[in-house]
Protein backbone atom coordinates (compact mmCIF):
# COMPACT_ATOMS: atom_id res chain seq x y z
CA UNK A 1 0.00 0.00 0.00
CA UNK A 2 1.51 3.34 -1.09
CA UNK A 3 0.02 5.53 1.62
CA UNK A 4 -1.26 3.37 4.45
CA UNK A 5 -2.17 6.36 6.63
CA UNK A 6 -4.29 8.23 4.05
CA UNK A 7 -7.45 6.62 5.43
CA UNK A 8 -6.67 8.07 8.86
CA UNK A 9 -5.21 11.36 7.63
CA UNK A 10 -7.65 12.37 4.87
CA UNK A 11 -10.67 10.15 4.47
CA UNK A 12 -12.18 12.38 1.77
CA UNK A 13 -9.18 11.97 -0.54
CA UNK A 14 -8.92 8.29 0.41
CA UNK A 15 -12.57 7.77 -0.56
CA UNK A 16 -12.08 9.55 -3.88
CA UNK A 17 -9.04 7.43 -4.71
CA UNK A 18 -10.79 4.20 -3.75
CA UNK A 19 -13.87 5.10 -5.79
CA UNK A 20 -11.73 5.80 -8.87
CA UNK A 21 -9.91 2.49 -8.43
CA UNK A 22 -13.14 0.53 -7.93
CA UNK A 23 -14.79 2.11 -10.96
CA UNK A 24 -11.72 1.29 -13.06
CA UNK A 25 -11.89 -2.32 -11.87
CA UNK A 26 -15.63 -2.42 -12.53
CA UNK A 27 -15.05 -1.33 -16.12
CA UNK A 28 -12.78 -4.30 -16.80
CA UNK A 29 -14.53 -7.09 -18.64
CA UNK A 30 -12.03 -9.70 -17.50
CA UNK A 31 -13.10 -9.43 -13.83
CA UNK A 32 -15.94 -11.26 -12.19
CA UNK A 33 -19.33 -9.64 -11.95
CA UNK A 34 -19.68 -11.13 -8.46
CA UNK A 35 -18.78 -7.74 -6.99
CA UNK A 36 -21.28 -4.94 -7.51
CA UNK A 37 -18.51 -2.47 -8.32
CA UNK A 38 -20.68 0.59 -8.87
CA UNK A 39 -22.66 0.27 -5.65
CA UNK A 40 -19.53 -0.50 -3.63
CA UNK A 41 -17.94 2.63 -5.14
CA UNK A 42 -21.03 4.69 -4.29
CA UNK A 43 -20.98 3.50 -0.69
CA UNK A 44 -17.34 4.50 -0.29
CA UNK A 45 -18.06 7.79 -2.03
CA UNK A 46 -20.78 8.45 0.54
CA UNK A 47 -18.19 8.15 3.32
CA UNK A 48 -16.33 11.15 1.94
CA UNK A 49 -19.55 13.10 1.40
CA UNK A 50 -20.73 12.42 4.94
CA UNK A 51 -17.47 13.79 6.34
CA UNK A 52 -17.93 16.95 4.27
CA UNK A 53 -21.55 17.33 5.39
CA UNK A 54 -20.54 16.89 9.02
CA UNK A 55 -18.04 19.75 8.79
CA UNK A 56 -20.54 21.88 6.88
CA UNK A 57 -23.17 21.25 9.55
CA UNK A 58 -20.83 22.29 12.34
CA UNK A 59 -19.85 25.45 10.46
CA UNK A 60 -23.52 26.25 9.85
CA UNK A 61 -24.18 25.96 13.58
CA UNK A 62 -21.17 28.10 14.51
CA UNK A 63 -22.15 30.84 12.05
CA UNK A 64 -25.83 30.64 13.00
CA UNK A 65 -25.00 31.13 16.66
CA UNK A 66 -22.82 34.12 15.82
CA UNK A 67 -25.58 35.60 13.69
CA UNK A 68 -28.11 35.15 16.50
CA UNK A 69 -25.77 36.78 18.99
CA UNK A 70 -25.08 39.66 16.63
CA UNK A 71 -28.74 40.11 15.70
CA UNK A 72 -30.20 39.93 19.21
CA UNK A 73 -27.42 40.76 21.69
CA UNK A 74 -29.84 41.69 24.48
CA UNK A 75 -31.62 38.36 24.67
CA UNK A 76 -30.86 36.50 27.90
CA UNK A 77 -29.98 33.34 25.96
CA UNK A 78 -26.98 34.87 24.18
CA UNK A 79 -24.48 33.70 26.79
CA UNK A 80 -24.87 29.99 25.87
CA UNK A 81 -24.73 30.93 22.18
CA UNK A 82 -21.16 32.13 22.63
CA UNK A 83 -20.05 28.90 24.28
CA UNK A 84 -21.92 26.81 21.71
CA UNK A 85 -20.32 28.77 18.86
CA UNK A 86 -16.90 27.95 20.22
CA UNK A 87 -17.84 24.30 20.70
CA UNK A 88 -19.11 24.01 17.11
CA UNK A 89 -16.00 25.77 15.78
CA UNK A 90 -13.67 23.44 17.66
CA UNK A 91 -15.58 20.37 16.44
CA UNK A 92 -15.51 21.63 12.84
CA UNK A 93 -11.79 22.38 13.08
CA UNK A 94 -11.07 18.93 14.48
CA UNK A 95 -12.98 17.16 11.69
CA UNK A 96 -11.72 19.41 8.91
CA UNK A 97 -9.15 18.07 6.47
CA UNK A 98 -7.22 20.30 4.06
CA UNK A 99 -8.69 18.53 1.05
CA UNK A 100 -12.15 19.68 2.14
CA UNK A 101 -11.46 23.38 1.72
CA UNK A 102 -12.25 23.58 -2.00
CA UNK A 103 -15.08 21.05 -1.67
CA UNK A 104 -17.06 22.94 0.97
CA UNK A 105 -19.84 25.10 -0.46
CA UNK A 106 -19.27 28.28 1.54
CA UNK A 107 -22.24 30.14 0.09
CA UNK A 108 -24.55 27.23 0.96
CA UNK A 109 -23.08 27.12 4.47
CA UNK A 110 -23.69 30.88 4.85
CA UNK A 111 -27.24 30.69 3.49
CA UNK A 112 -28.06 27.76 5.78
CA UNK A 113 -26.56 29.62 8.76
CA UNK A 114 -28.75 32.63 8.01
CA UNK A 115 -31.86 30.46 7.75
CA UNK A 116 -30.98 28.55 10.93
CA UNK A 117 -30.29 31.75 12.87
CA UNK A 118 -33.52 33.32 11.72
CA UNK A 119 -35.48 30.24 12.80
CA UNK A 120 -33.74 30.36 16.18
CA UNK A 121 -34.62 34.01 16.71
CA UNK A 122 -38.28 33.78 15.70
CA UNK A 123 -39.51 32.31 19.03
CA UNK A 124 -38.05 35.36 20.77
CA UNK A 125 -39.81 37.79 18.44
CA UNK A 126 -36.51 38.74 16.83
CA UNK A 127 -34.99 38.35 13.40
CA UNK A 128 -31.68 38.67 11.65
CA UNK A 129 -29.90 41.94 11.18
CA UNK A 130 -30.97 43.49 7.90
CA UNK A 131 -28.77 43.71 4.84
CA UNK A 132 -26.55 40.72 5.49
CA UNK A 133 -24.50 39.80 2.42
CA UNK A 134 -25.52 36.97 0.13
CA UNK A 135 -22.05 35.40 0.25
CA UNK A 136 -20.17 34.36 3.34
CA UNK A 137 -18.19 37.39 4.54
CA UNK A 138 -15.83 35.35 6.69
CA UNK A 139 -12.67 33.80 5.33
CA UNK A 140 -12.79 30.00 5.73
CA UNK A 141 -9.31 30.02 7.24
CA UNK A 142 -10.55 32.30 10.02
CA UNK A 143 -13.53 30.05 10.72
CA UNK A 144 -11.32 26.99 10.98
CA UNK A 145 -8.37 28.58 12.75
CA UNK A 146 -6.97 27.28 16.02
CA UNK A 147 -6.75 30.97 16.92
CA UNK A 148 -10.44 31.54 16.26
CA UNK A 149 -11.39 35.08 17.28
CA UNK A 150 -15.15 35.16 17.61
CA UNK A 151 -15.30 38.87 18.42
CA UNK A 152 -13.27 39.78 15.32
CA UNK A 153 -15.53 37.61 13.17
CA UNK A 154 -18.66 39.15 14.70
CA UNK A 155 -17.29 42.58 13.82
CA UNK A 156 -16.41 41.42 10.33
CA UNK A 157 -19.97 40.13 9.78
CA UNK A 158 -21.47 43.35 11.14
CA UNK A 159 -19.29 45.46 8.87
CA UNK A 160 -20.13 43.33 5.83
CA UNK A 161 -23.77 44.33 5.89
CA UNK A 162 -24.98 46.05 2.75
CA UNK A 163 -25.77 49.66 3.37
CA UNK A 164 -28.84 51.02 1.69
CA UNK A 165 -28.93 54.74 0.87
CA UNK A 166 -31.07 56.85 3.17
CA UNK A 167 -34.18 58.33 1.67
Amino acid sequence: MDRPSLYDDDIVTWAEEQVAALRALGARSDLSNAVDWENVAEEIESVGRSQLRAVEGLLVQALAHMLKRLSAPDLPVTRPWREETLTFQIAARNRFERSMRQRLDWDRIWKSARETANLGLTPYGDGLLPNLPDSCPVDPDELLSARFDMDAILLQIAESRKHTPSL
